[in-house]
């Protein structure tokens, strides 16, 4: 055994994980097995000392308990049925503009990133509510299922993300700063699909034309629209509101969102005891899931350690030209390519693990580092073949919807996202501005 360097048998390790994982085999029971097995034929005792102590930390950590609470509050959220309300209210206040009802996606998905953060729920509702009418008025097949499949996954990097509060957790930074870092970069995109949507509507007005509203916009619309939009607004005010003002601490705050959401949806007579049940049984389900893979990965990252694999990564990204610019966008566009394979989770618990040393080695600023890994990390719900936004909006599309109208659909939408990602490289203010300015 002592023959072979402990950097070959770390990329061993690394080799075997994403054969596995391309395979199909449960992320969190792989990531376990290889670790117990490479550190008892390698290390020795030396991962069943240290392990039971990693696993200790990670459930005493208070910052993580605000990920099964923001996860319970989208839930309810879209369970009491207010994303629905929202998706038709906001249809109808921009159907007479031309491409308003892919507008309308757009900020409905901002909305819903802002309250629900859960992708696959927030792409299944708009895929079965609006899919239909974009359809039914004319609109583009590919620019219709784009913009859901897009617009669905502003939860990732919209406050209060849950993969934000991981990569905080990950790299070591308050949570409320990469949230308050994320709202330039959030609102980027945003920005970025309406201004693509207006000049597509505009060159091609076939694609997205205007159609004529179910109903009369007057006065009593704009009050219904009104009660349906400002109880949201309020919940999302108020739950960011106190984490960056330091009211609340993550937890604390994601309590008052789960509280809000509950109240909100009694109070529109929507929360039934199933959907309750519901929601708290998909909750547990989601917060298994990631702690499972947080404890396995947990278990790799100290193998890897252990066997001089970040030394070995280091050296390899010392070779590379350009220094700490080469080193960022040589990680980004592997980041990139992983997401064609892997889930974002595996991703964040397994690659950013291993670029961190490498990062904190070149003093990069890790709050913009991480905003760069969460925009990137975006992409891998959108990119084939196993975009999981793609799969949400199939199961739930007409049968005349193939995979590849919603490949072709979502190209353009992919390439705003790595355009605004340049911009964060290239002006990293976009992103630290907001913190450094106002939580010093």
């Amino acid at each position: 055994m002592e023959i072979i360097q402990p950097e070959f048998i770390a990329l061993l390790m690394i080799f075997i994980l994403l054969l596995s994982l391309l395979l199909g085999y449960p992320v969190a029971f792989t990531l376990g097995g290889i670790s117990f097995l490479f550190g008892t034929l390698f290390l020795e005792g030396e991962l069943f000392n240290l392990l039971p102590l990693r696993i200790w930390g990670i459930l005493t950590n208070t910052t993580l308990l605000a990920v099964p609470l923001f996860i319970l509050m989208g839930i309810i959220l879209e369970k009491s049925g207010l994303a629905e309300q929202l998706i038709k209210t906001m249809g109808q206040l921009f159907s007479k503009i031309p491409g308003g009802l892919a507008l309308s996606i757009v900020l409905v998905g901002t909305l819903l990133a802002a309250t629900t953060g859960v992708v696959g729920a927030t792409v299944v509702t708009m895929g079965i509510i609006a899919l239909p009418s974009l359809l039914k008025n004319g609109y583009s097949p590919p620019l219709a299922t784009g913009t859901i499949a897009a617009s669905g996954t502003l939860g990732q990097i919209i406050p209060p993300s849950i993969i934000l509060i991981l990569l905080a957790d990950i790299v070591g930074v308050s949570v409320g700063q990469l949230f308050m870092g994320a709202l330039i970069p959030g609102g980027l995109l945003v920005l970025s699909y309406l201004i693509y949507i207006i000049l597509r509507a505009y060159l091609n007005p076939a694609d997205a034309p205007s159609v004529t509203p179910d109903c009369p916009i007057d006065a009593h619309f704009y009050r219904q629209a009104l009660r349906n939009l400002l109880p949201i607004l309020l919940l999302v005010l108020t739950v960011l509101g106190t984490l960056f003002t330091g009211i609340a601490t993550p937890s604390e705050s994601a309590a008052f969102g789960a509280l809000g959401a509950l109240l909100l949806s009694l109070s529109k007579k929507q929360l039934t005891l199933q959907h309750l049940t519901e929601a708290l049984q998909q909750t547990t389900r989601l917060t298994s899931m990631v702690f499972l893979i947080l404890i396995g990965a947990t278990a790799f990252g100290l193998v890897f350690r252990g066997l001089e694999g970040d030394q070995l990564i280091k050296d390899l990204f010392s070779y590379l030209p350009g220094g700490e610019t080469g080193f960022i966008i040589t990680s980004l566009l592997l980041i990139f390519l992983a997401g064609f394979f892997l889930d974002f989770l595996e991703i964040c618990f397994i690659i950013l693990p291993i670029l961190l040393p490498v990062a904190q080695h070149y003093q990069i600023d890790l709050l913009w580092f991480s905003i760069l890994v969460a925009v990137n990390l975006q992409t891998s719900f959108l990119t084939p073949p196993f975009g999981f936004s793609l799969f949400y909006l199939k199961a739930v599309s007409p049968p005349t919807i193939h995979m590849n109208t919603l490949y072709k659909g979502i190209v353009p939408f992919v390439i705003l996202q790595l355009l605004v990602l340049g911009l964060l490289i290239i002006y990293p203010s976009f992103v630290l501005w907001l913190p450094h300015t106002y939580l010093k």
